[in-house]
């Protein structure tokens, strides 16, 4: 656990190592306090007042001591804190900025929302409020238990013999809640994705559940948690009582021998270092009762440690240790395979595709078959486990990633907007563009049409996710910010999928113009858009299973041409109205 605390220090563990040296302090300058106090009972019962006054007056001023290094020990917990505060975020944050993008689905951000914000709150409490108690004690038991066999071997003995014991116990106990911690914290992560979604899909809720129904899955996301919670609950009882019980059986011991001792003859010096032996064996139990009681939050805290390392650890794409700049435009992928995790199987397998600088290229195939995997390996989204993908005759992987960054525009079908207006989120493709620019890249992507009836025109906000706007309305702003950016590659993902036939086909007018002035890879189903590229590849299993000229393909009766016979079959169908 301290380990994974220090990796996520980082540079700030030097202000932890600090700290802990102090705590380490703390807890010695409390054992040395207590023990003081043998001396003074022992004076004090034989009737010795002369004598049992300098240990006094050195045990007063070792309680002082105790707290002022006690402030300054809480003084440096806090600091730990705010740099845990301050540092984690921001080194979290530029971490991942540089994971590839295929990292973001919807379980990773759940992920990633939950422990940056309450798992990074609980760790940077740690210091201030647990670890303080438990360094220090981990150092008052084992000064106790040495001081209580000098003062009585047998009661010593149990003692020693108890830390071992004590912590195969606390270790047992906390293994108990562990799982269901980690339960507790991904039910939590999966409740707050569910919460954002219900939020953000209103619209398609309340169309197709006007029953009531729309908070299903939100309803059971928490009652998932729920259930997290009730076992949570039952076994952190379970390990609170297992430590109890560990602790009250160890003091039983030594009062067992205690009451043995009685029995037996013992000297008045006997005597009283029994007595004293039993009040020192309660100060050894304190901190270890106080040790279990910060199990709690010690394994609630190595969860969230344990999400935020996981995050930490997430491997972002190598960077190229001496980038090259690309060629020209043009797009290769050589018997390429890749899998999305090693567990399943791969979604493209040898495949192999050449486009052409200031070509277009359709790719046409079933859903699942990789045509969308193709785009995103050009984009870099991920790396390929076998072959290469390259751009200009370099590999994408030489590239730095503000070169790649600049070759490529893209148009996917699942859109975002930032919450800002139309006119920013269309500059995102090109921050430096004025605002002739922006006007003409909204010409271009039909967005006109929008801003005309919109009293702000081009200043109108389009909310958080781009809300106030349809799904073709967010699709026409995603084309006009990649036709803005004015890459040399264009990569469009069913871009008209969510548009009516005539923004459609102010697309296809867009993508026509664009041809033979950029590269483009154009995965769609209009025949309009497949029919004017230069070169299809039909994709099955993760396979190019044929390539070439639409009017060949045509004529060859292969897997393009039955393709083609139904997208026509599909065109030709007509409603009649009733008679």
């Amino acid at each position: 656990m301290i380990r994974m605390f220090l990796k996520l220090l980082g540079d700030d563990v030097k202000i932890f190592r600090r700290y802990a040296a102090m705590a380490l302090a703390s807890g010695a300058l409390n054992t040395i306090t207590i023990a003081l106090t043998v001396p003074v009972l022992l004076r004090l019962l034989q009737g010795d007042v002369a004598a049992a006054l300098p240990w006094l007056a050195a045990l007063l001023a070792g309680a002082l001591a105790c707290l002022i290094l006690r402030r300054q020990v809480e003084q440096a917990g806090i600091k730990v804190g705010i740099a845990v505060l301050e540092g984690v975020r921001l080194r979290l944050g530029n971490h991942v900025a540089r994971l590839p993008i295929g990292w973001f689905d919807s379980a990773a951000t759940g992920r990633l929302n939950h422990a940056l914000t309450q798992g990074v709150m609980e760790v940077a409490q740690l210091p201030a409020h647990v670890f303080t108690p438990v360094l220090t004690g981990l150092v008052v038991p084992p000064g106790l238990a040495l001081v209580l066999f000098w003062l009585e071997p047998r009661i010593g003995l149990i003692a020693l013999a108890a830390l071992p014991l004590m912590v195969a116990v606390f270790a047992l106990a906390a293994r108990l809640g562990r799982d269901a911690d980690r339960g507790y914290h991904a039910a939590a992560a999966r409740t707050g994705e569910r919460a954002v979604e219900f939020a953000r899909t209103q619209a398609v809720l309340r169309a197709f559940s006007g029953d009531g129904a729309s908070a299903r899955f939100l309803m059971d996301a928490f009652a998932g948690q729920r259930q997290a919670v009730r076992r949570l609950i039952r076994l952190s009882t379970a390990s609170v009582v297992l430590n109890g019980w560990a602790l009250q059986a160890v003091f039983a011991a030594m009062l067992l021998v205690a009451l043995r001792l009685l029995d037996a003859d013992l000297t008045p010096a006997q005597g009283l270092s029994l007595v004293v032996a039993l009040v020192l064996a309660q100060r050894f139990i304190e901190p270890m009762t106080e040790l279990a009681g910060y199990g709690e939050a010690l394994r609630g805290a190595r969860n969230h440690l344990a999400a935020l390392t996981e995050i930490a650890e997430a491997r972002p794409l190598p960077r190229a240790e001496h980038p090259q700049p690309p060629r020209d435009s043009s797009v290769a992928l050589e018997d390429v395979t890749f899998r999305y995790s090693p567990d399943t199987a791969p979604v493209l397998e040898g495949l192999s595709l050449r486009v052409a600088p200031g070509s277009m290229t359709a790719l046409v195939g079933a859903s699942g078959s990789g045509k969308s995997t193709v785009v995103r390996l050009v984009a870099r989204f991920f790396d390929v486990e076998r072959g290469q993908v390259s751009i200009g005759g370099v590999d994408v992987r030489d590239m730095s990633e503000e070169v790649l960054s600049a070759q490529i525009s893209q148009i996917f079908q699942d859109t975002y907007l930032l919450e800002g207006t139309i006119a920013e989120n269309i500059r995102m493709g090109r921050p430096d563009a004025d605002a002739e620019e922006i006007a003409e890249a909204a010409r271009l992507a039909g967005v006109d049409d929008i801003v005309r009836r919109l009293p702000q025109g081009l200043d109108s906000p389009t909310g958080e996710g781009g809300v106030r706007l349809s799904g073709g309305e967010r699709q026409r702003i995603a084309i006009a910010r990649a036709l803005l950016k004015d890459a040399p590659i264009l990569l469009v993902d069913e871009a008209t999928a969510a548009l009516d036939a005539e923004n459609r086909a102010l697309v296809t007018e867009t993508l026509a113009r664009l041809r033979g002035k950029r590269t483009l890879i154009v995965i769609a189903h209009q025949l309009s858009t497949i029919r004017m590229a230069d070169r299809i590849a039909v994709l099955e299993a993760g396979r190019i299973v044929e390539q070439g000229a639409p009017e060949a393909l045509a004529q060859r009766g292969g897997p393009y041409a039955r393709l083609l016979r139904l997208r026509e079959a599909a065109q030709a169908w007509r409603m009649d109205s009733p008679e």
